[in-house]
């Protein structure tokens, strides 16, 4: 995985959520949230993994619609942020935050009714390994997202601590076709990319999102979008 160190120090985690999420970052947030909520619907009671969960931004909204939740991730410095924030929430009695690779799940086979990873393939060095742990893991259902080949994103993408791994459809394919999953449903979003919100307050950003939605729109917008996000079953 690259950049572990980076992504693990305390000072990431407690800046994580600020430094993406506010101001322009906000409709970054938004618009994944909605993408999670409309891939696995109700979920009142059901049992859900989110692998690579960060701070639990989806995690603790996971639980609040009834979830039933674990929240697995690499840094201890990430997850002590999402304890506290299910804490502050009122929902800690039912999230379950653990430190693990997504390489090694550990949890039986076909633990858990859906199973999803935001912001996570990006950065996965061996995704098919990956897909085929989420596979094994979930009763059927899986989301994810992949940054797109071919898209604005080239522009900064080796500015990136990180650094970042991107798709084209026929990389999709081919990992689902390797990984014995079929495609349920796909959307895509966001041509300018997410580095770009994240550098302008609200009210500046809000135009150029409105925009964005409308190119997005046209018969253009997929083949232009930066983001991609994929429901699919075994």
């Amino acid at each position: 995985m690259k950049g572990k160190e980076w992504y693990q120090a305390d000072d990431v985690a407690e800046e994580y959520d600020d430094k993406r999420f506010s101001e322009g970052g906000a409709f970054i947030d938004r618009r994944e949230k909605a993408a999670v909520r409309s891939a696995l619907g109700p979920l009142e009671d059901k049992t859900v993994l989110e692998v690579a969960c960060g701070t639990g931004r989806f995690t603790v909204m996971m639980a609040q619609a009834g979830a039933d939740i674990v929240g697995l991730d690499i840094s201890a410095a990430m997850l002590a942020q999402g304890r506290e924030k299910a804490k502050r929430a009122g929902v800690d009695d039912h999230v379950e935050f653990m430190r693990g690779d997504a390489a090694r799940l550990p949890f039986p086979d076909d633990h858990f009714d859906a199973v999803f990873a935001m912001r996570f393939f990006h950065l996965a060095d061996r995704p098919v390994t990956f897909l085929r742990e989420l596979r094994r893991v979930t009763k059927g259902q899986i989301f994810f997202d992949t940054f797109n080949l071919g898209s604005t994103r080239v522009i900064y993408n080796w500015l990136l601590p990180m650094g970042s791994r991107l798709y084209s459809r026929t990389d999709v394919e081919s990992l689902l076709a390797d990984s014995e999953l079929e495609l349920e449903s796909e959307a895509h979003d966001f041509v300018l990319p997410y580095g770009f919100y994240r550098q302008l307050p609200r009210s500046v950003a809000r135009p150029f999102r409105t925009l964005d939605t409308a190119i997005g729109k046209t018969p253009l917008g997929d083949k232009l979008a930066s983001v991609s996000y994929w429901s699919v079953q075994k």
